[in-house]
């Protein structure tokens, strides 16, 4: 099972919904992300949210469409991805994408960013236009070659991260350390189909990027 939450970032940080939309994927729309997924011609199977940025003309519309939508007050502890992403976690699906995430506000996305990191033993992917963003426990990874996304970082989440070692990559590591702030891991690249990277202590973050102007 695969589940995708858009939010409601803006459109122009959004990729193509229709190349994720296949007959696995069971979609939810967080706020704002349940307009522009209807607007796409996505049906998601559930909506979460106060829906405070969404006129309630839209909202009276989502709910003649959806039949599962959740209305949250807007005065709550937790964000409407937030919420959402609890729901999707509930279901214990394999792999969990987050859309709409980052763009806009900047606390939107220090708080999303934050959510990979509380989760960080599930399969979560955060993704815009242009970046893939992940988070990781210790362990051994195998990553490939994604053709777009030449650039691939990673940044210590934790105050260190023991153990580094990147092979396949144009700039190998062999049991390095690095600590909270560290940008020696930042833009590298594979050099093969496929490479690895491991540690041995600590949370780490990766982002695959590509540069503006490549295809989307």
């Amino acid at each position: 099972m695969i589940i995708h939450l858009l939010g409601g970032g803006p459109n122009e940080f959004i990729p193509d919904l229709h190349s994720y939309h296949k007959k696995e994927v069971i979609w939810v729309g967080v706020d704002r992300g349940v307009i522009t997924l209807l607007q796409a011609g996505i049906i998601p199977t559930k909506a979460f949210g106060d829906f405070d940025s969404i006129t309630q003309a839209e909202l009276e519309w989502a709910q003649t469409r959806l039949n599962e939508i959740e209305i949250w007050p807007s005065e709550k502890d937790k964000t409407d991805m937030d919420i959402a992403l609890d729901w999707a976690l509930a279901q214990k699906a394999d792999k969990i994408r987050i859309f709409g995430a980052t763009g806009g506000r900047l606390d939107h996305l220090f708080g999303n960013v934050q959510l990979l990191i509380k989760n960080v033993k599930a399969n979560i992917e955060m993704i815009d236009r242009q970046n893939i963003i992940t988070a990781h426990e210790p362990g051994e990874y195998v990553i490939e070659h994604v053709p777009f996304y030449r650039y691939i970082s990673f940044i210590p989440i934790t105050m260190d991260v023991k153990g580094i070692t990147l092979r396949g990559f144009k700039y190998p590591l062999t049991n390095c350390h690095i600590q909270l702030g560290s940008t020696l891991c930042i833009s590298n690249e594979l050099i093969q189909s496929h490479g690895t990277f491991s540690f041995s202590e600590g949370i780490l973050m990766m982002i695959r990027s590509k540069d503006l102007g490549g295809s989307f």
